[in-house]
Parts: structure tokens; C-alpha cells; sequence
């Protein structure tokens, strides 16, 4: 599970593009790890919501695709997300978890929580709700 998730997480040219990190895999459960650039802030200095919401639909997507049967893919079908407050702070955490694996559908919850240089996982600046589509693989 840990080599095909990484294998796929590191085929993503957007993770690449904003510098984020595979940090955690188990079953129902995908972290990934993003240090604060200017290059991804919005024009008040803050995380910009597109790098935040990216990487916890990644998160959701992964944590999915670990309970996806065997030859099957997923893809985000739709999610809706909260953005609680700005997200300051050197580095940030996408945590995806699965709350029901069905057979084509699985419904993920995620947060984007503050991580301080000492590791210390702060407050949530987003949280998530995302419906994963199973899909089969062709060929």
C-alpha cells in the first residue's frame, strides 16, 4: 500500500509544483506536508486557499485510494470545504481519513492543521468533506 501510494503521489506534477510531502500512509489515513512559501501566499501574506485546498483533497484522495479494491483508481468526485481561518505559519499538515468505503463511492473527512518548526501540530485552518469515486482501472 505505502509503495503504491508514494508511486502515485510522486507522479503528481501539482504536489511537485508546491513543494508538498507524502508524510504519512496507513490504512484510511493520508498526511501530507506543506512548508509555507511566498510563492503559494495570497495577497495579505497568508497560505493561499488553492495550495490548502489542494492538499487536503490529496490527502482525501490517497486515504481513499488505501481502501480502494484492487485494480481500481479513484478521482474526487465533488467536496465541499471550510476555511476557518488564515493560514499563517511555517509549514502546514493535510489530513485525510476515511468515514465509509463503499464499493464505488468513499466518503473522506480531511484538515489542514498549522505545523510549527518543533513539529507541534497547531489549529485546524480548514477542514473538508469529499466524496472519492472508485474507478476501474482500463487495460
Amino acid at each position: 500500500m505505502q509503495e503504491r501510494i508514494t508511486a502515485s503521489f510522486n507522479k503528481q506534477g501539482l504536489m511537485d509544483t508546491l513543494g508538498a510531502r507524502l508524510t504519512l500512509v496507513q490504512a484510511g489515513e493520508v498526511h501530507i506536508t506543506l512548508p509555507f512559501s511566498a510563492h503559494l501566499s495570497q495577497q495579505h501574506g497568508y497560505l493561499h486557499a488553492g495550495a490548502v485546498t489542494s492538499i487536503v483533497d490529496v490527502a482525501c484522495g490517497y486515504a481513499a485510494l488505501t481502501m480502494a479494491p484492487e485494480g481500481y483508481e479513484v478521482v474526487t468526485a465533488e467536496f465541499k470545504i471550510n476555511l476557518l481561518r488564515p493560514a499563517l505559519g511555517p509549514a502546514f499538515v493535510a489530513i485525510g481519513k476515511v468515514q465509509n468505503a463503499g464499493k464505488l463511492l468513499t466518503v473522506c473527512t480531511g484538515e489542514v492543521r498549522r505545523l510549527d518548526d518543533d513539529g507541534t501540530v497547531g489549529k485546524a485552518v480548514a477542514l473538508i468533506q469529499a466524496t472519492i469515486v472508485n474507478v476501474a482501472i482500463s487495460g
